[in-house]
């Protein structure tokens, strides 16, 4: 069949949908995140101890995840091990959050659920939820297992050790 004008015939399937809390347009600068004071310069999320004068206000796209509940990163731990060793782990899941929103802002824990023998955490960014997962993983070993979805925007992690 002549491809003719429109090309190659095998594109009818539309790309995934973008990541929502992209913005499509930058942000002016300066902006100062009217939730949690992250400011855009310089072309990207910074944290600074000062916020310049006569900046714009928005609410930041980590902000808009945490208001809409919709997080890009969920990390489900498991096992017995969880039992003795639960505040280690969390104590390595508050400091690898800490040295990673250090660096990006818009890398964050939502919210930690703990039950017995199960913790959930949510994050803002897939690479703050592989950085958790990682160091768990490298700390602790166990059964780990991650998974991308929805065209790399989201990432699911599990990890389990009894």
């Amino acid at each position: 069949m002549d491809k003719g004008k429109y090309g190659r015939l095998d594109r009818l399937v539309q790309e995934k949908r973008h990541d929502p809390y992209a913005p499509r347009e930058k942000f002016p600068e300066p902006t100062v995140c009217r939730k949690c004071g992250a400011v855009f310069i310089d072309g990207r999320w910074k944290w600074m101890d000062k916020p310049p004068e006569k900046a714009n206000e928005a609410l930041c796209p980590a902000c808009r995840r945490i208001r809409d509940h919709l997080p890009a990163g969920t990390i489900v731990l498991t096992g017995k091990f969880l039992e003795t060793h639960g505040s280690e782990i969390m104590n390595l899941v508050k400091n690898e959050e800490r040295a990673e929103n250090g660096a990006h802002p818009m890398e964050r824990i939502m919210e930690i659920k703990e039950e017995p023998g199960k913790i959930s955490i949510t994050t803002t960014g897939i690479h703050v939820a592989r950085r958790i997962g990682e160091a768990i993983h490298h700390s602790y070993h166990g059964d780990y297992e991650l998974q991308y979805g929805d065209g790399e925007k989201t990432v699911s992690i599990s990890w389990h050790r009894d």
